[in-house]
């Protein structure tokens, strides 16, 4: 769902993974791009990982009897270094759609999200095709809102399109496009900064297929059965309940995959 900027390229061990015989003994390199994504993704100054993706990755982990690193990767660099063997998930937001599943497999979703349109509390927005034309809307490109976005504004609005999300979150508040459209969850986290105090919500996008059925891990397309095994641990996950006690401590709305 997201376009990152590369900082570095180094493998980080998850913490809190079960130790012991019982793990595999080949850790699985686990994709992630370094610019912060919260409340999915961040990382603090001793280069830890946190956030609903990494909690969520450590019990999958866990259930799969894995040991897992963190690979740190540029957001477009993604599926490349997925194809060539550099890591072996991606496990980033990343949506599953069809013009992905093409060149990767995905395993069953595990969170689903609308995405949100965005701008200033003194504008009037007419989020129609005809009511956007001659505006600026900003997408962070290589994601399926930039998909959308060109579908269905592409002949009216001017798209502009962005490496990361923290470059366009500064865009908007600074009042250089007219709106932006993102990832729901990372919406509402923003816009109770105190950056965004002048923006506000205005309205969810369209259910389109376009977006997909939700986001899942990304996986070469002859790995059938990590995917097997990715698929089992999920199922298993949001059955015990673990993935709603996960869920709950970053959002107020569900994310569970429908």
């Amino acid at each position: 769902m997201k376009s990152r900027m590369l900082k570095l390229c180094c493998s980080l061990s998850l913490g809190l993974l079960v130790h012991g015989s019982a793990m595999a003994a080949t850790p699985l390199k686990i994709g992630l791009a370094a610019e912060p994504y919260p409340p999915f993704s961040t990382k603090n100054s001793s280069g830890q990982w946190s956030g609903f993706e990494v909690d969520v990755l450590k019990q999958l982990c866990q259930e799969m009897k894995t040991q897992c690193q963190i690979t740190e990767v540029a957001w477009d660099g993604l599926i490349p270094s997925l194809q060539s063997k550099k890591i072996d998930v991606i496990f980033n937001s990343m949506s599953i759609t069809p013009e992905r599943q093409k060149v990767i497999s995905f395993s069953k979703p595990y969170y689903y999200t609308d995405s949100m349109f965005v701008g200033r509390k003194d504008s009037k927005l007419d989020l129609s095709p005809a009511g956007m034309r001659g505006k600026t809307l900003g997408v962070q490109s290589s994601t399926v809102n930039a998909n959308y976005a060109m579908k269905r504004y592409g002949q009216s609005a001017n798209i502009k399109y962005y490496n990361t999300q923290d470059e366009l979150n500064a865009d908007m508040a600074a009042g250089r496009i007219d709106a932006m459209l993102l990832d729901a969850l990372a919406a509402s986290d923003f816009l109770a900064s105190k950056a965004a105090s002048k923006l506000e919500s205005k309205g969810l996008a369209a259910r389109d297929p376009m977006f997909g059925p939700g986001v899942g891990a990304g996986l070469r397309k002859q790995d059938t059965a990590l995917k097997q095994q990715f698929d089992a641990a999920i199922d298993k996950l949001i059955k015990s309940g673990n993935y709603d006690t996960i869920q709950k401590k970053y959002f107020k709305v569900s994310v569970t995959p429908k």
